[in-house]
Formats: structure tokens, sequence, C-alpha cells
């Protein structure tokens, strides 16, 4: 990965506009979801490993009981936001909408 992969300011509003359920903070893409019991937050993290290992991009994720917290950014790009990390997200909000997770990115502590 390059600089060059890593999004401009426009790119990144462009990528937040299909990404309602994500937050840009702190050089990242962040979000929470929240689930209605902590086995079904455990399915949905199960779910956001599989596709970490399909994409060989894995997030930072806190588990806390029923609530799910990701943290997505490139560390070979600097730290920085790249579309790959755009291209994460949205496969991570695929899955918890097929779950029924319920989105809260403002609970993320990086969103306060």
């Amino acid at each position: 990965m390059s600089s060059k992969d890593v999004l401009s300011p426009e790119r990144l509003e462009d990528a937040l506009a299909v990404l309602p359920h994500w937050r840009y903070r702190e050089g990242a893409l962040v979000t929470v979801y929240k689930m209605p019991t902590s086995a079904a937050a455990l399915e949905l993290i199960a779910a956001v490993g599989r596709l970490a290992e399909e994409q060989n991009h894995h997030p930072d994720l806190d588990w806390r009981y029923n609530r799910v917290f990701l943290r997505y950014t490139s560390h070979d790009a600097g730290g920085e936001v790249t579309a790959r990390d755009v291209g994460a997200a949205e496969a991570v909000s695929e899955a918890a909408a097929a779950v029924h997770a319920v989105a809260e990115p403002a609970k993320h502590p990086a969103a306060l």
C-alpha cells in the first residue's frame, strides 16, 4: 500500500455517504453494533472474523456484552483510511444487517 491509496478528504466524504452507520474518527472508520444478547454479539463477531480472513484485512474489535465496537484503518498506509477499509466496512455493514444488528456509531469512544 502506498500513500496514493490513502483516501483524500473528498473520497472519504463520498465513502461515508454510502456508509451511514460508520464515522471517521482519529484516522479510522468506526462504528458500534448492538445486538439483543451477548450470544448474538458473538455471532456478529464470528461473521466479522470470517470476512476479515477472506479479505486479509482485520479490524480492531472490542466486545462488551451485547455491543461490538469496530475500527478499520490501514496500518500499512500509515494508519490512514484506504479503499480497502471502506470495502471491509461495507461488507461488515451487510453482515450486521443480515443478523439485525442495530448500528450505534455515535457510541464508539473514538466518535465521542
